[in-house]
């Protein structure tokens, strides 16, 4: 038998399925076994049921081209195939749910990039720099799932991932309130130019549901587990509001603070450049060397130039400046399909695994 846990993912033919297919492969720890989908996929090889729509920069991998699809309906099915799941299905809110955890009781961990779950009471939503101790509420959720090994884990929003990281760094000095615009690219919407010509030369201001969840998903990261659940925190504040631009890959925030403290710039940056987390001590395959890197010129960060640091899985902060109405302001940015979604999530699996909650069944 293979050393590596043997992976399935739910919705493998989206942008976000294929995404965790490229970053999985020469994995050093998983394998992707088993891929599902909808029942018009199924049966088809992978090859075949992606056709033209394979949306990656880098070519699809020749361990997957073969494999025959099944359909992600079949839960028992799918599931006596694989260790664990991430899932990437495109469904109602209430479907993904239930599949999800339909899938769990069937002792298979899920780790999901959708946000059904991401206010499920005794579901850690986590950034595993930021809050890993929120996987313990795992114990918990199998209690009312009645499962011994299977559990629903999500990764948060991609837009809160260019600021949340940055405003966790500067907790010491209290940050309490905070006005964040974030400038979000197409493949968040699943799309490249090719499908979605309209967004060529073009601004939407305006993404369904994205601003709440930009301003209340931080802070349940930044809350407690209490009597088997999360408590989402009171502060800081956020207000935000999201736009589409016309960029592939990476979203850019910019971002406003009042801190209850008065940092200096140099202080403010130090905390940026030796942010570390739970990944950094594990040394977990996915994670980056550097988690957040402050970038001295005026014009930086820019998409073009810094979307990729750290394979995509590093945050970049430019612009950290004094303000005249706010105590300061800065833009960050970072990778939405990697850090923000398939890479997040591929994080997350290997601290569960790290932590014990993944293994071979």
């Amino acid at each position: 038998m293979s050393e590596k846990l043997k992976v399935g993912i739910l919705g493998g033919t989206g942008m976000v399925g294929q995404r965790f297919i490229s970053l999985l492969e020469n994995h050093p720890w998983f394998e992707v076994t088993t891929i599902a989908a909808s029942e018009r996929s199924a049966g088809k090889s992978y090859k075949e049921a992606v056709g033209g729509r394979w949306k990656m920069t880098t070519p699809m991998p020749d361990s997957v081209k073969d494999l025959v699809v099944m359909n992600v309906n079949e839960v028992e099915k799918v599931a006596s195939q694989v260790d664990f799941v991430f899932s990437a299905v495109d469904m109602t809110k209430e479907e993904i749910k239930r599949i999800e955890e339909e899938y769990a009781k069937t002792e298979t961990p899920v780790v999901s990039n959708n946000s059904a779950h991401r206010w499920t009471p005794d579901v850690p939503m986590v950034v595993p720099e930021i809050n890993p101790e929120h996987m313990k509420v795992i114990d918990f959720q199998k209690k009312r799932l009645g499962t011994s090994k299977g559990f629903v884990a999500v990764k948060p929003n991609c837009s809160i991932q260019s600021y949340a990281p940055v405003l966790t760094a500067w907790k010491a000095f209290e940050p309490y309130e905070v006005v964040a615009t974030t400038y979000q690219a197409i493949s968040g919407a699943g799309k490249t130019f090719k499908d979605w010509p309209e967004m060529i030369e073009n601004i939407i201001p305006y993404i369904g549901g994205e601003e709440e969840k930009s301003e209340k998903e931080p802070l349940r990261i930044w809350g407690e587990i209490k009597d088997g659940v999360i408590v989402p925190a009171v502060s800081p504040v956020i207000t935000c509001q999201c736009i589409r631009v016309p960029v592939l890959n990476g979203h850019t925030a910019a971002v406003f603070v009042k801190f209850r403290k008065n940092p200096t710039k140099e202080e403010l940056i130090e905390k940026l450049v030796s942010f570390k987390g739970l990944p950094q001590e594990l040394n977990l395959p996915s994670a980056p060397k550097q988690f957040i890197r402050y970038l001295e010129e005026e014009n930086r960060p820019q998409v073009k130039e810094d979307v990729d640091f750290e394979n995509g899985m590093g945050i970049s902060v430019g612009r950290l400046r004094e303000d005249h109405i706010y105590d300061w302001k800065f833009v960050g940015l970072s990778h939405n399909t990697v850090r923000g979604a398939a890479g997040g999530a591929i994080l997350c699996a290997e601290l569960l695994k790290a932590q014990g909650y993944i293994a071979h069944k």
